[in-house]
C-alpha cells in the first residue's frame, strides 16, 4: 500500500499539470499555439539546457558512477527499436514511422519531472544521464532510419550536436570530467532558472496534445503498447546483467516505461514521414502512460 501511495504521489502531480495545459489550450483555442511558441523557444534554448548543465556540473554527478546507467539507457533505446522492427514488418507499418518513436521516449518532458518527484533532486543527475543516452541513440540511429531510402537528406544527422541542449550536455560533461566548480552563487542561480523548465515542459506537453488525433488509432495503439513493453523487457534483462544501485535501478525502470516523446511528432513533420500516424502513436502512448508508468515505478521501487 505504501508503494502504491508513493506511485500516486509521483504521477498525479505530473498528469495534473499536463491536464491543465490541455484544458488551457482548449479554452484559448488556436491562438494558444502562437503564445506557446516563444515560451517553448525559451524553454528549449535556455531553461532546459541550464537544467542539463547544472545537473551534470553539480558536485553530485559522477560520470564513472553513472556510466553503467548511461549504458543501460543506450541499450534500452536500441533494444526497443530492435523489438519494434519485426513488429512493424509483421503489421505492414513503415519502419521509418514506427521504429524511431519506440527508441525515443518522453524522458525530457515527462521523465525529468517524474524522476524529481520519485527520487528528489539527488536523482536528477541520473535522469539527465538517461536523457543524454536516449538523445544520442535517437539523433544518430533513429534519424538514420527516418532518412533511409530518401534521395535528399534533410541536413546532417550530426546537426543536433550544435543544439543548445547537446552543447549544454557536452559542456556539463567537460565540467564533470575536469572537476570544475562554479561559484556557489552563480551555480545556484543557474540551477533555479533551469528547474523552472520542469513545470513549463509539462504544461507545454498538455498544450501540444491538441495537435494529435486518433485518426490512425491502430498504429497508435500498437505504438502505445510496444514502446513501454519493449523498454521494460530490455530493462528486466539488463537488471540481471548490470550492477546498479537501488536508485539507479528505479531510474532505469522508470525510463523504460515512458511513452514516445512528443518531439517524435515534430521530427516526423519536418521529414514528412507520416506525421499523422506518428501523432497517434504519441497521443495514445501518453494516455497509456497512466498505466505503464506506475508499472515501471512498481518494478523499480520494489
Amino acid at each position: 500500500m505504501q508503494v502504491f501511495e508513493r506511485i500516486l504521489g509521483i504521477i498525479l502531480p505530473v498528469f495534473i499539470i499536463i491536464a491543465l495545459g490541455y484544458a488551457y489550450g482548449r479554452m484559448r483555442g488556436s491562438s494558444v499555439k502562437a503564445d506557446m511558441v516563444a515560451i517553448n523557444r525559451v524553454s528549449m534554448d535556455v531553461l532546459c539546457p541550464l537544467l542539463v548543465f547544472t545537473a551534470l556540473a553539480s558536485k553530485d554527478f559522477d560520470i564513472a558512477h553513472n556510466g553503467t546507467l548511461i549504458l543501460a539507457g543506450v541499450l534500452i533505446s536500441l533494444g526497443s527499436g530492435l523489438i519494434a522492427w519485426p513488429v512493424a514488418r509483421l503489421l505492414g507499418y513503415d519502419v521509418r514511422s514506427f521504429v524511431p518513436p519506440m527508441m525515443y521516449n518522453n524522458c525530457g518532458n515527462m521523465g525529468l519531472p517524474l524522476a524529481m518527484l520519485a527520487f528528489g533532486t539527488a536523482g536528477l543527475p541520473a535522469a539527465v544521464a538517461l536523457f543524454m543516452a536516449c538523445n544520442l541513440v535517437y539523433f544518430s540511429v533513429g534519424i538514420k532510419i527516418i532518412e533511409a531510402g530518401r534521395e535528399k537528406k534533410s541536413g546532417s544527422s550530426l546537426q543536433f550536436l550544435a543544439s543548445p541542449m547537446m552543447l549544454a550536455m557536452m559542456i556539463g560533461l567537460a565540467f564533470a570530467l575536469a572537476h570544475i566548480s562554479l561559484p556557489a552563487w552563480l551555480f545556484q542561480g543557474l540551477k533555479i532558472l533551469g528547474e523552472a523548465c520542469i513545470p513549463i515542459m509539462l504544461f507545454s506537453l498538455g498544450v501540444r496534445m491538441l495537435d494529435v488525433s486518433f485518426r490512425s488509432w491502430h498504429i497508435g495503439l500498437m505504438g502505445a503498447i510496444i514502446c513501454p513493453v519493449a523498454g521494460l523487457i530490455a530493462a528486466w534483462l539488463l537488471d540481471n546483467l548490470l550492477h546498479l544501485t537501488p536508485m539507479q535501478r528505479g531510474q532505469m525502470y522508470l525510463f523504460a516505461a515512458l511513452p514516445p516523446a512528443v518531439f517524435c511528432f515534430m521530427v516526423a513533420e519536418r521529414y514528412q514521414q507520416e506525421p499523422d500516424k506518428v501523432a497517434s502513436i504519441v497521443m495514445l502512448g501518453n494516455l497509456a502512460a497512466l498505466a505503464f508508468v506506475p508499472a515501471g515505478l512498481w518494478m523499480g521501487l520494489r
